[in-house]
């Protein structure tokens, strides 16, 4: 038996602290606790902690879609049975007196004498039975309603945003390795063009000499002088027999291939012109550079038929196409512009870069082009110039694209590092960093322009050692020996 507390004891006094004792803790313990300083946090560290703990809260049930209010959808489906079977109504109140008169409740059991009436009207019996429904069911095309509709609509919405949710499996590509180097130049290599057909190569540098390449052998066929400073862009006609080249003596020249002389001067350009591009279709040339506006010239007269003015900064790149938007511009202000040509004015300008678009690159089949920036490449589809997705891991000065039919993005900087993608994916397969010719310094490991030939199996490339290298699909290479080193994660959020 216990006994019982006596009269001047406490019940809690046994193993417990007195009232006394815990408040002399407590508040020692809060004096402790203002001794240690508060961590301050950053509006921006908390505002994305508020985003993650959002995220997390809402990811679960992300692909569900909200309730159906019945009706809601009742309504709506009434409406647009009125609004598009109107005219067939009165002919269905008739069918359902007549019907009514006559006992029959089913419209099969009518389905005879629908038809008779329906040849005696001059319309057929499915004409005149359009959405009919026996009993006082709404007039409702069949499809629109019911349960197994709605359940088979919800599903088929939900797999498909569950499907999305995912990265495709990427199509596997051979990796690249260098074939040929090609030295001859004197200075930086520039610039590169292709001959429409795919039997030479031309090359502008900083010697300001323009050579042209045999594309088999490698082998110097010509080299053009005229030129009093650094060439920085090279364009043959498919339709002429001429060569038009721009550098930064403000100079765009028309080279007769015929004579390999110069037969037409295009002046205009208040500072050094950047590049060059010829419309596919039209005698029409239009020429980019540091006066930060691009110019049409007529290839014949020489007239500077438009002035495209918009950017606010050096125009780097520029591409023309068939389709609208027929021509596209990159430039140093970080902007995208894609121009009217026959209006000479801009259609659509795209500022989700955050750093000098220094190269363009158009797709050979799919109506899509990509921008290459120190951020990142950015996919884009014409004719609105809609983002489609970002191509990010090349954290460099990227001065050159190019891409060929088997959906191979190549990207080229600054720092003489190339990575291949799967353009549909964008995954990034192969990465690479050239090598310097032997007596130059590692700092010239630089590329700045680069094209595919017209096969696509042949990657030429231009470079600060003063090469041009030759890149082809490794031929030895299998799925087996270069797998493809992925994985299906879910999709991160995109960055504009």
């Amino acid at each position: 038996m216990v006994a019982p507390p006596s009269v001047g004891e406490s019940p809690s006094s046994g193993g417990g602290d007195t009232p006394q004792h815990q408040q002399s803790s407590g508040t020692a313990m809060l004096s402790k606790d203002k001794d240690q300083p508060v961590q301050k946090h950053s509006v921006h560290t908390l505002v994305f902690r508020s985003l993650k703990r959002t995220h997390d809260m809402f990811l679960t049930d992300q692909g569900s879609l909200p309730p159906v209010c019945e009706e809601a959808e009742k309504i709506k489906k009434l409406v647009k049975a009125r609004d598009q079977f109107g005219l067939v109504i009165p002919i269905v109140e008739r069918k359902k007196r007549e019907m009514a008169a006559q006992g029959l409740t089913d419209l099969h059991e009518a389905e005879a004498g629908g038809q008779t009436e329906g040849a005696a009207d001059g319309k057929s019996g499915s004409e005149t039975t359009l959405a009919v429904f026996s009993g006082n069911k709404s007039l409702i095309p069949s499809g629109l309603g019911g349960d197994a509709d709605k359940t088979k609509t919800s599903n088929s919405i939900v797999a498909q945003a569950k499907k999305l949710s995912t990265m495709p499996k990427p199509k596997w590509h051979p990796p690249w390795k260098l074939h040929r180097v090609i030295s001859g130049h004197l200075g930086w290599v520039r610039c590169v063009t292709l001959e429409p057909g795919n039997e030479w190569f031309a090359t502008g540098s900083a010697d300001r000499v323009i050579k042209i390449w045999d594309l088999a052998s490698g082998r110097l066929k010509l080299s053009l002088t005229g030129h009093v400073s650094t060439v920085r862009g090279l364009v043959v006609s498919p339709r002429h027999p001429y060569l038009f080249s721009c550098g930064e003596d403000r100079q765009v020249k028309c080279w007769d291939l015929e004579y390999n002389k110069v037969i037409r001067h295009y002046h205009g350009h208040l500072s050094a012109v950047y590049g060059l591009s010829l419309h596919p279709t039209i005698d029409v040339l239009i020429s980019v550079g540091r006066d930060s506006v691009g110019r049409v010239w007529d290839m014949r007269t020489k007239a500077n038929i438009h002035t495209l003015s918009g950017h606010t900064n050096t125009v780097a790149s520029v591409l023309t196409q068939a389709a609208e938007p027929q021509v596209i511009t990159g430039s140093h202000d970080s902007t995208i512009r894609l121009w009217d040509l026959a209006a000479g004015k801009s259609l659509a300008t795209l500022t989700n870069h955050k750093k000098s678009v220094r190269a363009l690159a158009l797709h050979p089949d799919l109506y899509m082009f990509a921008s290459a920036s120190t951020d990142n490449i950015k996919q884009w589809k014409c004719p609105k110039g809609e983002f489609i997705q970002n191509l990010s891991g090349h954290n460099a000065i990227l001065n050159a694209l190019a891409v060929n039919q088997d959906g191979v993005l190549v990207s080229g900087a600054d720092n003489g590092s190339m990575q291949f993608w799967d353009w549909r994916t964008g995954y990034n397969f192969q990465r690479s960093q050239t090598q310097v010719q032997p007596g130059s310094m590692d700092s010239e490991a630089g590329i700045f322009a680069m094209t595919y030939d017209l096969s696509g199996t042949r990657l030429i490339t231009t470079e600060a050692d003063k090469t041009i290298k030759i890149y082809k699909e490794d031929e030895e290479a299998t799925e087996e020996s270069h797998p493809i080193d992925w994985k299906p994660d879910i999709l991160k959020r995109r960055r504009f």
